[in-house]
């Protein structure tokens, strides 16, 4: 096994010990994974976290939650020479395993990419699963095209945004909905239209489009069926939209959970690197206030994502807005 330095043999790990609930979060000493064949083990400077991902791992408690981080590698295990001790990587880990709150993290090589050298660990542990989220969305399952019209929910949030640019930058017309105080935000981004939500008549003030990618859910997911034209397509990430309303009106619904993609994820960090993809970032919690950070994902929806800072973490929350890119 190639070593960057020594490993030790524990480490310290936020773990999960109740489903669903940030109380149940507890900063431990625990044993630190080594990597097997095919395998790296990467020191996380940074892991974002998502909105209800607690109940996630309700059949493999105790559990390390946080599952898109960036680091370097520390020990590249057998059979793989692509990668090795010291590259600075970024990535989605798999969801049936721990995830990469926590010193170490012991991950397949072949789901890393390089982390984007124009950003800081921080920045670039925002991106993976909200990125991955927003690419897998438009253009795996929503098949969008350069000129179709797409309605975007929840375009400041985490996926939201990098939907936004995403489907920007590829020549669709964008209408992205959020709440009033962040709609400057989401024209920046590269939204045509920006329209506040709740309370807004959608079906009024969208018109019809190609492609609804809800990242929400809630009523703006229940209306967005009388949005779509005939032979377009509802896509959420959110939950589960309507089947049978939208077969009605001869639409497509679907619903996706994300899965780790390198290859996607290398043409998301060569975006970053040009400048042609910002990282939202809303707020900063050391490792010891994460219990904090998980709440205040539950409780309110920050533009941009919840990052908790692992290596060389302060031990007070930095609380920041940036947009960096």
């Amino acid at each position: 096994m190639q070593t960057v330095h020594e490993i030790p043999d524990r480490m310290t790990a936020l773990r999960l010990h109740r489903p669903g609930d940030p109380a149940g979060l507890v900063v431990e000493r625990v044993e630190t994974p080594r990597p097997g064949e095919g395998e790296v083990l990467v020191r996380v400077h940074a892991a974002a976290i998502t909105r209800d991902e607690l109940e996630w791992p309700a059949d493999r408690l105790p559990a390390v939650p946080s599952y898109e981080f960036s680091g370097v590698v520390a020990a590249a295990g057998p059979g793989v020479d692509w990668l090795a001790p010291g590259d600075e990587v970024f990535g989605l880990s798999p969801f049936d395993r721990d995830g990469a709150a926590a010193d170490y993290l012991s991950l397949p090589a072949r789901l890393l990419a390089p982390k984007p050298k124009r950003l800081d660990h921080i920045h670039s542990a925002a991106i993976p699963l909200a990125a991955l989220s927003a690419w897998q969305g438009l253009f795996v399952h929503g098949r969008l095209e350069s000129g179709q019209r797409v309605c975007i929910h929840g375009a400041s949030g985490g996926v939201g945004s990098y939907a936004v640019q995403f489907a920007h930058r590829c020549g669709a017309y964008v209408i992205g909905t959020a709440s009033p105080q962040n709609l400057s935000l989401v024209r920046e981004l590269g939204a045509d239209e920006a329209v506040g939500c709740p309370g807004e008549d959608l079906e009024k003030t969208v018109g019809s489009v190609d492609l609804v990618f809800d990242t929400a859910g809630g009523e703006r997911l229940k209306q967005s069926v009388h949005l779509v034209r005939p032979g377009g397509r509802l896509v959420s990430v959110a939950v589960e939209p309507d089947v049978e309303a939208a077969a009605e009106r001869g639409i497509e619904a679907i619903y996706f959970v994300v899965e780790p993609n390198a290859a996607q994820l290398r043409e998301i960090s060569r975006l970053a690197d040009e400048g042609e993809l910002r990282s939202l970032v809303a707020e900063v919690y050391a490792l010891d206030r994460a219990r904090k950070a998980f709440e205040r994902s539950l409780h309110a929806r920050p533009a941009g994502k919840i990052v908790l800072q692992i290596a060389g973490q302060q031990r007070q929350p930095v609380d920041r807005f940036t947009l960096q890119g």
